[in-house]
């Protein structure tokens, strides 16, 4: 699957994609990401090897002009209906993009194609996103999207420990849009 707007590409990744990727993962901007973190460029190949295997929910975001991976956004289905496991109609967006690419609005542009695919090629009743309370640009975009605080959780979740490996625990807000809130 590929999805174009004015000045971007969103497409599965490719190997290739290794060096453009461990230039923003070398040091994720936000806790949440700090998993995802990549020490080397020999990783940054595995780690393009195994995300090119999905090529539905995982998608490289590439600026046109310069033909550079300037980012990624990607997606995990779920079920809202035990008694239908299999009608996967909620999904969880995430997206990271290089620092050195944000205040142009490639996140927006790119944020909103992803959902316009989930809501109209895959059938999302339902997308949700969390956001840590310090990361402001992330609730900015949520909001411009049309997506609604739904909640926030004091000290909901640990990405990261102190110097004495302690937990570090961060405040998450929850944002929401549903299909027929996108359309209007």
């Amino acid at each position: 699957m590929i999805i174009e707007t004015e000045r971007l590409i969103l497409r599965p990744f490719v190997k290739s994609d290794a060096k453009d990727v461990f230039e923003y993962l070398k040091e994720p901007l936000v806790n949440c990401f700090a998993c995802m973190k990549l020490n080397t460029l020999d990783d940054a190949y595995k780690l393009m090897e195994e995300r090119s295997k999905d090529k539905e929910l995982s998608f490289a975001i590439v600026l046109k002009s310069e033909n550079k991976v300037i980012g990624e956004v990607e997606a995990h289905p779920e079920s809202n209906n035990p008694e239908v496991s299999s009608v996967l109609d909620t999904f969880s967006p995430c997206w990271m993009l290089n620092k050195n690419y944000h205040g142009f609005g490639y996140a927006y542009e790119a944020v909103k194609s992803f959902f316009d695919y989930l809501f109209n090629e895959l059938g999302a009743r339902r997308i949700y996103a969390y956001t840590e309370d310090y990361n402001i640009s992330s609730q900015k975009l949520c909001t411009k999207l049309g997506m609604r605080c739904e909640g926030k959780f004091l000290e909901f979740v640990s990405f990261v420990n102190d110097e004495e490996g302690n937990p570090i625990y961060e405040n998450t807000m929850q944002w929401a849009i549903l299909k027929k809130e996108w359309k209007n």
